[in-house]
């Protein structure tokens, strides 16, 4: 067993595990919004943050992706990490302005407007590629897909061509943190094959 201390509460975690798996085993609450225990992290949303302090020296590092290590000092509300996550879900208000989910998330830490530009005031979807990776690693049906970069990147079938693929099995809609794959979903399975009985 690995031993370090969360917020000076001395834990207990087996090697290969994570910081937040750590955290969420000790009832400790971190915040995120693209990690999901069905599939691998992807480090996406970067609103898991936590710092790391040794001595004079502090990091912050997202704890979906950090291993722990003995004798690791980790800070999960610390002014630093409070001022990260105001950062991130600034952004987000700017990226996915049309969801409540972020806006409710966003108020906690007291973030109620963002200084970015706001491209798509209908947007919803925050592209934290949970119902991609849902869809290849859990059903294994790799009907979802990432298309497109930066600011035209977005979340659809492949070629966003809408395909046979789909199952339909909903575990997208289930994992999504937002809500925004529920409006999607005809955008991506296209419409159900109806074979006739001879």
């Amino acid at each position: 067993m690995v031993e370090f201390e969360i917020d000076g509460q001395k834990v207990q975690a087996q090697e290969g595990w994570t910081v937040l798996e750590t955290a969420r085993k000790y009832g400790i609450h971190i915040p995120t919004l693209c990690y999901h225990e069905a599939v691998k992290p992807s480090g996406a949303c970067r609103l898991c943050v936590v710092e790391l302090r040794e001595g004079d020296w502090s990091k912050v590092v997202i704890s979906c992706m950090y291993p722990v290590a003995e004798g690791l000092k980790v800070f999960t509300d610390s002014e630093r990490v409070k001022n990260v996550r105001r950062w991130i879900l600034e952004m987000l208000l700017a990226e996915c302005p049309a969801s409540e989910e972020i806006r409710q998330l966003a108020a906690q830490y007291g973030v109620t407007s963002t200084r970015f530009a706001i491209h798509d005031p209908d947007q919803d979807c925050i592209l934290c590629g949970l119902c991609v990776r849902v869809c290849a690693e859990v059903v294994g049906a790799n009907a979802i897909s990432t298309v497109g970069r930066g600011v035209h990147k977005q979340i659809g079938a492949p070629y966003l061509e809408p395909g046979s693929d789909c199952v339909a099995c909903g575990s997208c809609v289930t994992v999504c943190p937002t809500g925004a794959m529920r409006r999607r979903l005809d955008a991506v399975r296209g419409k159900p094959k109806v074979e006739l009985a001879r």
